[in-house]
Formats: C-alpha cells, sequence, structure tokens
C-alpha cells in the first residue's frame, strides 16, 4: 500500500526531473547561440593550432545540446529548438537596432562608441548566422535521425558525430562566405584565397570539439535515459 502511495510522486518528480534537464539543454542552447553571435567575429582568438572567431567558441555546444535532446526527446523538440533560437536572435538583433536608433543621452552613456562597434560588427554576423544557423542545424537534426534509423538505434558515436561533423561543414562554409561576401571580415580578407585557412582553421576546431564532446553525449544518454521520461 506506501508503495501504491510512492508511487505518483516519484512519477511526478522523474516528469519534473525531464523538464528540468530539457530547459537547461534549451537554456545552454539559446545562451551559447545569442553569445556566439554577440561576440561573433569582434575578435579572433590564437589556440595555436586553430586562429578563428572568438564567438566560435561558444558555438559547438549548441550541437552537443541538440543531440542530447534529439536523442533523449525526438526530433520534433530538436528542430523546435532550432526555430525558437532563429527568432530569439532576431529578436535580439531587433533590440539593439532599436537601441541604436534612439538618441545617445550625452554625459550619462558610459560606452556609446562600443556599442556603436558591436552593432556594427554584429548586423553582418547575426545575418550570416543565422542562414547558416537554420541550414545546418536542421541538416544536424535530419542526420541524426537517419543514422538512428539506419543503425537501430545502435552506435551513439556514428550519429552523433556523423550528423555534427557534416553539419557544422555546412555551417562553417555558409557562415564565412556569407560574411565575406558582405565585408563582414577584416580588411585583409580581401580574397577568397585569404578566407580559406580561416575556412580550415574554423572547421577543424569544430571537429575537435565534436569528437571531445563523444564522452559527454554518452554519459548524458546512458545516465539519463531511463530516468527521464520523454516530455510530451
Amino acid at each position: 500500500m506506501q508503495d501504491e502511495q510512492d508511487e505518483p510522486v516519484a512519477s511526478t518528480w522523474s516528469v519534473h526531473s525531464s523538464y528540468v534537464f530539457y530547459s537547461f539543454l534549451a537554456g545552454i542552447f539559446l545562451t551559447s547561440l545569442t553569445l556566439g553571435n554577440v561576440v561573433g567575429i569582434t575578435k579572433f582568438v590564437d589556440l595555436g593550432w586553430f586562429v578563428i572567431p572568438a564567438g566560435l567558441l561558444a558555438y559547438p555546444f549548441t550541437f552537443l545540446a541538440t543531440d542530447l535532446i534529439s536523442e533523449l526527446y525526438g526530433r520534433r523538440r530538436a528542430q523546435a529548438l532550432v526555430w525558437v533560437g532563429l527568432c530569439m536572435n532576431l529578436f535580439m538583433l531587433f533590440l539593439m537596432w532599436f537601441g541604436h536608433t534612439l538618441p545617445d543621452a550625452s554625459g550619462v552613456s558610459g560606452a556609446s562608441a562600443t556599442f556603436e562597434q558591436v552593432y556594427a560588427f554584429m548586423k553582418p554576423n547575426v545575418v550570416a548566422s543565422m542562414i547558416a544557423y537554420l541550414v545546418a542545424q536542421s541538416v544536424d537534426v535530419q542526420l541524426f535521425h537517419f543514422w538512428r534509423t539506419l543503425t537501430r538505434g545502435r552506435h551513439l558515436w556514428l550519429r552523433n558525430n556523423g550528423s555534427t561533423l557534416l553539419s557544422q561543414l555546412v555551417d562553417t562554409v555558409l557562415i564565412s562566405f556569407v560574411l565575406y561576401a558582405s565585408g563582414g571580415l577584416g580588411s585583409q580578407i580581401d580574397s577568397v584565397a585569404k578566407l580559406i585557412p580561416l575556412v580550415l582553421s574554423s572547421y577543424a576546431f569544430k571537429c575537435v570539439f565534436a569528437v571531445l564532446d563523444t564522452p559527454l553525449f554518452y554519459l548524458g544518454v546512458y545516465v539519463l535515459r531511463e530516468r527521464l521520461p520523454s516530455v510530451d
């Protein structure tokens, strides 16, 4: 009798945990995506083997989050999050534009020039990023479930890396060439020949990260798959 009384409580807690973890993954996704677009190409960092935009440091976490959501919650929720991310970044761009159009309160503003510089860099970066993002994340979600169906649910590493590596290649090529065409890169990147090394460096960084995040993906799936019922 005691077990029957405890079961609904345990079930309720399990569903609550499922919502909390989904919200946590969605928060990582949206924070990484937005931060990557704000920071964008304002600074390139030298990591020794790689020279990449500072905004790229956050972006690979978006693919880890969508892969975990795809595995634990299904394709529909992962694809929905991709669309939410697009809307949130357009909303962010609107707010930045609105702040840009309002008059400066002279003597009060602490860094108006900095705001304008960030806004100037952010405009082409967000546009390029959103084009690449929408295509690449959609490719990632679809490929993830293609590999999952093909392997009948086996080989987690294949669908995790197989979807991420190809989708990030699409993302890297698209965002780099859109930024180049719009003049969003530095003045020294004035030819495709100079652009290619940046594309290769960015993609190599993403590939390394995709391999390194595989243990995190396995950990998340094996620890949580049986504990977190899907949120309908």
